[in-house]
């Protein structure tokens, strides 16, 4: 009788070893899918940091050779003007020193972006931020931040202003006004108050990586 029972309860095993083979075998499945993903993720990012890097030195050579006095993140390519260049205080109008130094930084500023193709593809926006220190109240900075962020944009794309790519130009523009989120608390740095010339590039919200490997999903 022992043996009866045994031999009936094999089929038993034989079939809870074939759903565990099943799930082993799926899981693997997923596990490579991932890790596809995964090397396509870091193909395209790899793919997309080679140009970037390369407009970036170009725009740090450009303002060097031209003796333009900016401050440039060597990582993201944010070009800072300092406040007294442009306005005088409290003021959302430009200076005449102020335009002048606009006539001498557009252009080779503008030119290094459709210099190439692949950097026209890649920057997608120019945002123009206009940044206040923590001195005065929040809206008030606010406000003053954004107009000076419009100024500057105004004045780009004013009949008294030459650039041969302004109609390029203008297709990538956006203005912020940051006001003093970015400023150090409780001090009134001069650092703090400038415009900002910030490259958006392709890619960075991830919605068109993602369209991407989406794509790469159905093609496969």
């Amino acid at each position: 009788m022992a043996r009866q029972r045994w031999s009936n309860e094999v089929p038993e095993l034989e079939e809870d070893s074939s759903v565990l083979l099943s799930i082993g075998d799926m899981m693997s499945g997923l596990l490579m899918i991932f890790a596809l993903l995964f090397l396509t993720v870091l193909v395209k990012i790899t793919e997309m940091s080679e140009p970037r890097r390369v407009v970036i030195g170009k725009v740090i050579e450009a303002m060097d050779a031209n003796n333009i006095d900016v401050e440039i993140n060597p990582e993201t390519g944010d070009v800072s003007i300092k406040e007294g260049i442009l306005f005088s205080e409290n003021s959302a109008e430009l200076k005449p020193e102020g335009k002048e130094f606009l006539a001498s930084f557009i252009p080779p500023y503008s030119d290094i972006i459709f210099s190439e193709e692949i950097f026209d593809r890649e920057i997608t926006r120019v945002i123009i931020e206009g940044h206040t220190s923590s001195r005065g109240s929040y809206q008030y900075n606010m406000e003053l931040s954004l107009l000076r962020a419009l100024s500057v944009a105004d004045y780009i794309f004013s009949d008294d202003f030459e650039l041969d790519t302004s109609q390029q130009f203008s297709q990538k523009i956006m203005t912020a006004g940051r006001g003093e989120i970015e400023a150090r608390a409780d001090i009134d740095d001069p650092d703090d108050r400038r415009v900002t010339f910030r490259f958006q590039f392709r890619g960075e919200d991830f919605s068109e990586l993602y369209k991407e490997l989406q794509s790469v999903g159905d093609d496969s």
